[in-house]
């Protein structure tokens, strides 16, 4: 499947809203990560003081390369979200965004709705059992 993905910002609550599908290239990594950094200076947050929900439930696995890209974009101090949720499918493409993610304050969710109020809510604590399978 080809990779497609969307960004929508919601300034007040300074959260950017991002869903992936598909099989990504290093090409398409590239895309993704450019449109990323031009919707985070669209946020206007200070740096690393954004929230991002990731909905990755029709990502494909992953090739290795790819999975690597996506850790090193995730580990870029320019772009850290205060706090990043996953919304998983149960695929092995969940397991490896677990592995690119790994070291990070993250969370992972079946449930969009459900991520969004872990991000938004102030007496969440940043690191906390996983929610998804």
């Amino acid at each position: 499947m080809e990779a497609t993905f969307s960004i929508r910002n919601d300034i007040p609550h300074a959260l950017m809203h991002i869903t992936m599908a598909g099989f990504f290239e290093p090409a398409d990594i590239a895309r993704f990560a450019a449109a990323r950094d031009r919707e985070l200076l669209a946020l206007r947050t200070r740096p690393n003081e954004h929230l991002t929900l990731v909905d990755i439930r029709a990502m494909d696995i992953q090739a290795a390369d790819s999975v690597a890209a996506f850790r090193q974009l995730l580990a870029d101090p320019r772009t850290v979200s205060r706090r990043i949720a996953f919304v998983v499918g149960r695929s092995l493409a969940a397991m490896q965004i677990r592995r690119a993610a790994h070291g990070r304050d993250t969370q992972y969710f079946a449930d969009i709705e459900e991520a969004e109020a872990w991000l938004l809510s102030p007496q969440t604590p940043l690191r906390m059992a996983s929610r998804a399978g």
